[in-house]
């Protein structure tokens, strides 16, 4: 049984068609990427996911339940978290304070549980660690981006949503960000994240989809996919 099963999925932005019979499948353990262009449906098949845009058919079911009508903080509950586009932190509060945001649905548990959690960002990240105390809105941008994905994975998702990870990241930063998604997959955590920068992508990806204005145009390994000459040419700017 698949962790995560869209199936013939539609959503609308008014009476804009944003979704059109999505299908997409991700097995437990898995890194899948979703790759397309501009307003090709990539943040709004995340929405979906997350209950923030409702589908007007098809269903959405995590770890085998349905969870396309539900409150999306209930979703988050099922153990799904995002890290979003743009980071979107908590800029006036530290960093310590952002990650306890990303602990509030787990804020009845022991403290034990909570702090082991904590290590395991530290570890992931030591300068988030230098940083505890330090106001989110003063940090780099790759130092935002690592907070980002510490607040999320302090919910201890089964499955991690990601938008655009290296969206206005310095390039050695976009290495170090994606080599730190592949660490959080091999320690257990299912990733589908939602990338432009197709190459490093499919670098880290089991598999992946392409969507184009709202529909699924390809899906295969991710090796395939970064063999293709279609995907090359498109995505990689590669030129006959």
């Amino acid at each position: 049984m698949p962790l995560l099963q869209l199936d013939n999925i539609m959503a609308y932005y008014g009476p804009v068609r944003a979704l059109n019979d999505v299908s997409i499948s991700i097995e437990t353990g898995e890194i899948v990427c979703l790759l397309g262009g501009n307003a090709s449906g990539k943040s709004t098949t995340m929405k979906t996911i997350l209950g923030m845009v409702r589908a007007t058919a098809g269903s959405v079911q995590f770890a085998g339940e349905r969870i396309d009508r539900l409150p999306t903080q209930s979703i988050v509950a099922r153990g799904i978290s995002l890290v979003p586009e743009a980071r979107r932190l908590f800029g006036r509060m530290t960093v310590r304070e952002n990650l306890m945001m990303g602990a509030f649905s787990r804020r009845h548990e022991a403290t034990a549980d909570l702090d082991a959690d904590y290590q395991r960002v530290f570890a992931l990240f030591p300068r988030v660690e230098e940083r505890l105390d330090q106001y989110a809105g003063t940090l780099s941008g790759g130092e935002q981006q690592m907070v980002a994905i510490g607040r999320a994975l302090m919910a201890r998702p089964k499955l991690l949503l990601m938008d655009e990870p290296s969206m206005g990241l310095a390039p050695v930063f976009v290495d170090q960000v994606f080599d730190i998604i592949r660490s959080i997959n091999q320690q257990g955590t299912t990733i589908l994240v939602v990338e432009q920068n197709a190459a490093v992508a499919l670098g880290i990806a089991h598999r992946g989809y392409v969507l184009q204005s709202g529909r699924i145009v390809g899906a295969d390994r991710a090796a395939a996919l970064l063999a293709s000459d279609e995907i090359r040419r498109v995505y990689l700017g590669d030129e006959d």
